[in-house]
């Protein structure tokens, strides 16, 4: 699980995140494995040459399975020296710093904290270091087809695209293909082209020192046979839920009030009006929940998203819909809070919210993918148990798996109508809330179905006919069938599996996005001897049935979470076991060294 890691960094306008995508695209197409980690500033536009301003864009290369985006990487590519401050820490002896030595002025040095060049003093931990202008090298690059200075500096990420496609052994032909599709024949694509082109022959031209190391020469990994592309989380969400409205000839109908990162899932849905999606921007997160709520009711597939600060607002008309016993999807992209907090960074801190943040005795389903292309059948998964239980179920997914991306391969598509839903359309012996014996849930009735109307809504109902009641007993009845309806999804749920040693005395347990940093920590552990095995959830609630019994099979569990432990507590309290928790709130994922040395540590205590 080696590979080559790298970090693009510079001003939110200099092209960061496009540099990295097309990078990116470059690789996979090459037949390598790729992660990638966006990494960007929460304002729109921040001052330009300031440390707060920084965007990245880091990517890992290598062959087969790539889980990770690295640790640190091993080319940083700096446009100015605020991106240079703020990332070069993280540049180890042995990589490669590439700099664009034209914007280091006295004005942007000041404006990023120096009070010297840190190309000049020595101050850059000896690592090697390349310093071309590459400003003056895109303007000259450029400069035939009258862009002007601010247009042709525009052109800088793909001179530096070019450098980075040289020092990686990559041709520029994706690259090429994707700017001339963005731009076709005009002074700003072939401005583009041109710089690109020119970056390349730099590599090829100039005698640069000690890189065989970055010369990625390995044979290319065989991938199984099928159609493959690159795939973000949010990406992955929104053809999940395409392939659920497809299978349940269903419309899904998507309700959702912007926020940051959850936004991307409505722009991808929003494009996909032909597919039975329909998209609908309310006036606030509320507005959005009853939308999608009153689309469940009306026969559809009601979906909404938000992130944490949404879903909180979305509390009580979660609770309607546990209420009215309603299919009904909803996508949390967490990210670093509380309240604002850093709302580009990520975080898995929504999950005690997830189990209990409603009113009342409100339970519902909590799925949990552990990549982006794992968003796909999570979405799937979701709108099948709503639809069958009748409940709504939560998809945590967090600002990490939403934006960033890796190889996908194409599943078969689904011939329409290929599971469709029964809606209740008998009228003899109709009680609204009459229960399938097997799975607790009441039937789907449309609206306007002759012999059928009925009360709904979220005062209390009676078991049954579903009149209005206040009666105790009722009340106690219907609250535990509730529980027990959701109780009972553990029943049709894949029982959980330990990976690894089977006489391991230590138990790695992971939900979410900690999945690949946590599996390829395991593996590196392993080879060095430490024996420890992996249990990973995907379903959160209910949990799966055997789980209990697996933990308790462990002398020592951890537990790594990008929050301050929240898993580590329901499993305490559901399991009463010895769980540790491993605990992470920096807006940043696990690397994969912290897992190593925690993982280690828990070992040698256990020995």
């Amino acid at each position: 699980m080696g590979g080559v890691v790298v970090r693009f960094a510079g001003d939110s306008g200099d092209g960061i995140q496009l540099s990295g995508m097309r990078l990116t695209m470059a690789a996979a197409l090459g037949g390598k494995g790729v992660s990638t980690l966006p990494d960007f500033p929460a304002e729109i536009r921040a001052p330009a040459g300031t440390t707060y301003g920084v965007s990245a864009f880091q990517l890992r290369v290598g062959e087969g399975e790539v889980l990770t985006p690295g640790d640190t990487p091993d080319v940083l590519v700096a446009f100015n020296p605020a991106s240079l401050k703020t990332n070069i820490g993280d540049l180890g002896r042995d990589g490669l710093l590439v700099v664009d030595s034209g914007t280091f002025t006295a004005r942007s040095l000041k404006k990023a904290g120096y009070n010297e060049n840190p190309l000049e003093t020595g101050t850059l931990n000896g690592v090697r270091t390349l310093t071309p202008d590459i400003s003056r090298h895109t303007l000259d690059a450029v400069k035939e087809f009258d862009l002007g200075q601010k247009g042709s500096l525009r052109c800088r990420n793909m001179w530096a695209v070019g450098l980075t496609l040289w020092l990686l052994d990559r041709d520029t032909i994706e690259a090429e293909g994707w700017i001339r599709n963005r731009f076709g024949d005009s002074p700003v694509g072939n401005a583009n082209l041109a710089a690109l082109k020119a970056g390349h022959a730099y590599g090829e031209t100039t005698e640069l020192p000690s890189l065989d190391l970055l010369q990625t020469r390995e044979g290319t990994h065989v991938w199984p046979p099928g159609d493959y592309r690159t795939v973000t989380g949010a990406e992955a969400l929104a053809f999940g839920f395409a392939a659920a409205a497809d299978r349940t000839a269903l419309d899904v109908v998507f309700c959702a009030y912007p926020i940051t990162p959850a936004s991307t899932l409505l722009h991808y849905l929003s494009a996909m009006r032909r597919r039975n999606i329909v998209t609908f921007q309310a006036e606030d997160e509320i507005g959005a929940a009853c939308a999608a709520i009153g689309a469940s009711y009306g026969g559809a597939l009601g979906v909404t998203s938000s992130s944490g600060p949404g879903i909180s607002l979305k509390a009580e008309a979660l609770g309607l819909a546990v209420a009215v016993e309603l299919p009904l999807v909803v996508v949390n992209s967490q990210r670093a809070g509380p309240s604002t907090g850093m709302p580009t960074k990520t975080e898995q801190a929504d999950l005690l919210q997830a189990l209990y943040g409603r009113h009342g005795e409100a339970p519902l389903v909590v799925l949990a993918p552990n990549s982006p292309s794992d968003c796909y059948a999570t979405a799937i998964e979701a709108a099948n148990i709503a639809i069958r239980h009748m409940t709504p179920v939560i998809i945590l997914s967090d600002a990490f798996i939403a934006s960033t991306s890796e190889p996908w391969r194409l599943p078969e598509p689904d011939a329409p109508g290929t599971n469709p839903v029964q809606f209740l359309t008998d009228p003899e012996n109709f009680e609204p809330f009459a229960r399938d014996p097997d799975t607790l849930a009441r039937a789907w009735v449309k609206p306007g179905t002759p012999g059928l109307a009925h009360r709904i809504g979220g005062l209390e109902k009676s078991a049954g006919s579903g009149g209005i009641s206040y009666d105790p007993d009722n009340h106690q009845f219907m609250n535990d069938t509730r529980i027990a309806k959701v109780t009972r999804v553990a029943r049709t749920l894949p029982l959980a599996a330990a990976e690894g040693p089977d006489d391991a005395s230590l138990c790695v347990v992971t939900w979410g996005s900690t999945f690949g940093a946590a599996r390829e920590a395991l593996a590196r552990c392993r080879a060095a001897g430490t024996d420890a095995a992996h249990i990973h959830l995907r379903h959160l609630h209910p949990l799966p049935a055997n789980l209990g019994e697996l933990l308790t099979a462990y002398r020592g569990i951890l537990v790594p979470e990008v929050n301050s432990g929240q898993l580590v507590r329901v499993l305490r309290d559901r399991f009463v076991v010895d769980a540790e928790s491993l605990p992470k709130v920096t807006g940043k994922p696990f690397r994969v060294d912290e897992l190593v040395g925690a993982i280690n540590a828990k070992a040698e205590a256990l020995a």
